[in-house]
């Protein structure tokens, strides 16, 4: 794991006295930090998106002070890029112990507000040279509009934080917001514990036909068939070709959906997760896409991030995820038929949920590093940061085509209330990671109150946007097939297939731990 600050404990303001007068401090780039901002592109700012609604609004002055005051009690999220020269050894964070700038926007109020608002969190990253890298938007939404297109009702006030992926993740800039919220509302936001769970793994029933581990075998990914036709270009429903500059960046669609079934436990263990079938949504999406296009729909290669650390203020603040890859290859070919029909047979779904539950169970038990030994070879200070720089690029192209499919972020259930006082709790919330080439295509899901936020983003390069919208039709009708009804007789297995029949269990108070996976 990255080395990294946790957050400070203080009084409210800015910071200790004299915060503002110390001496910069600099810390070296992690490996994260160095490799991604080796590969920064004008093209595909490397932004992460969070979005959460809350029913009330919230008073400016006193969510600004509570968000800096947040800021200053987390000291390792306020830091910018040291001047540098290609010859250097390494990349250094200074932190400033006190913002250099106000990162609370309260954008014009309007009907469009918040679309405006998404597309800058997609398009403008908040800079590296400027203490802290990341910028929330306050927008409040009218009371008597029409809803979103994520099925969100007008009114309230929704939190909008874009991220400098560079610097830091999701869940620690959550985690930032956890102590705002607190620091504002005046109520506890201390994460809840995380759910007991029973050691051992399922059986129920299942025959044991699933592989020890699920990593990535060497073949080469699928990659998901591009599609670039008409687009709206100008935001008002216009359409045109697809122009150079139109292929730049990213596009996101956002909505919710119910959380799909699962069998009860056996032995208090439960035979696959909400995860597991969120993976195994992402693959049937892949393959299902694939097929319609003539493509070859396997292998499928997700790549997973899984967070280790701790919810509490002592949450290290920074880039804290390590990556490791789920693979569906050659047990999944041999039922690609059956997968790719429409809707997908639900004897092969029940089977590669429980090949996938093997292997994410092995994947997460197993030990290893965020990037692995040729990223922190990489890194090493041998050469100058210039000339691994160029290295680092040479290398990304070359091993592009092995680059998973997709990569699939799970934030899992909120750890925190997020409580805002007089504003309320969240109502949804949303999280979307970058979409670059050569993957370009990411599914980011939270689970709130019971039902999945699903952020789907993607790079113009690769769709249009109503690509990416039709994509995400597919996505919803993948997860449905998942969702599992007691069919198949009372052996704990039961059957999968589209179901409205809710499992208790899917359906918890919104502050349990997440399951571990982050942007």
């Amino acid at each position: 794991m990255t080395a990294l600050q946790p957050a400070r404990r203080g009084p409210a303001g800015d910071g200790p006295p004299g915060a503002a007068d110390r001496t910069v401090r600099r810390i070296p780039f992690p490996v994260v930090d160095e490799i991604t901002r080796h590969c920064l592109t004008d093209d595909e700012p490397e932004t992460v998106h969070i979005e959460v609604h809350l029913p009330g609004r919230p008073d400016p002055d006193r969510l600004r002070a509570a968000f800096r005051e947040a800021l200053c009690r987390h000291p390792r999220i306020l830091m910018r890029q040291a001047p540098h020269r290609w010859w250097r050894r390494r990349y250094a964070w200074e932190l400033t112990g006190v913002p250099d700038v106000d990162p609370v926007v309260f954008p014009p109020p309007g009907p469009d507000a918040l679309e405006r608002a998404r597309e800058r969190a997609l398009a403008d990253c908040p800079p590296l040279d400027t203490s802290p890298p990341v910028r929330l938007e306050v927008v409040e939404q009218g009371p008597d509009g029409d809803e979103d297109k994520a099925g969100v009702a007008d009114g309230g006030t929704v939190l909008l934080v874009t991220i400098n992926h560079t610097a830091l993740d999701g869940p620690a800039c959550l985690r930032v917001l956890a102590t705002a919220a607190q620091l504002y509302g005046g109520a506890d936001n201390s994460p809840a514990p995380p759910p007991v769970r029973a050691p051992g793994a399922a059986t129920g029933g299942i025959p044991p036909d699933t592989p020890p581990l699920g990593g990535h075998r060497l073949a080469r990914p699928v990659r998901i068939a591009a599609e670039r036709g008409p687009r709206r270009t100008d935001g008002r429903g216009g359409s045109g070709t697809m122009s150079g500059s139109a292929c730049r960046g990213n596009g996101m669609l956002i909505t919710e959906l119910p959380v799909p079934a699962r069998p009860p436990r056996v032995g208090g263990v439960a035979a696959f997760t909400v995860n597991d079938q969120l993976l195994v949504a992402t693959c049937l999406m892949v393959a299902r896409w694939n097929h319609v296009h003539g493509r070859p729909s396997a292998p499928v290669v997700v790549t997973m991030p899984v967070d280790d650390r701790p919810r509490g203020t002592d949450m290290p603040i920074g880039n804290g995820t390590r990556l490791v890859s789920v693979g569906f290859g050659p047990e999944e070919q041999q039922d690609a038929p059956l997968l790719t029909a429409d809707p997908p047979d639900p004897a092969a779904v029940a089977r590669l949920l429980r090949r996938t539950a093997a292997r994410t169970r092995s994947l997460k038990a197993a030990p290893g590093s965020q990037l692995g030994l040729g990223a922190a070879l990489l890194t090493a200070p041998v050469l100058p940061v210039g000339a691994r720089g160029v290295l680092t690029r040479a290398l990304r192209t070359a091993a592009a085509p092995l680059a998973s499919t997709t990569l699939l972020s799970n934030i899992g259930r909120i750890p925190y209330p997020l409580d805002f006082g007089d504003a309320g709790r969240p109502t949804a919330v949303w999280f979307s990671a970058p979409a670059r080439i050569p993957r370009g295509l990411t599914v980011t899901t939270v689970s709130v109150g019971g039902r999945v936020q699903l952020a789907l983003r993607w790079s113009h390069a690769l769709l249009d946007d109503e690509a990416g919208a039709r994509l995400g039709t597919l996505f919803a009708r993948s997860l449905a097939a998942t969702s599992w009804t007691p069919e198949a007789g009372d052996d704990g297995t039961g059957r999968t297939g589209p179901s409205d029949r809710p499992d208790p269990t899917d359906h918890p108070d919104p502050t349990v731990r997440p399951e571990g996976t982050t942007p």
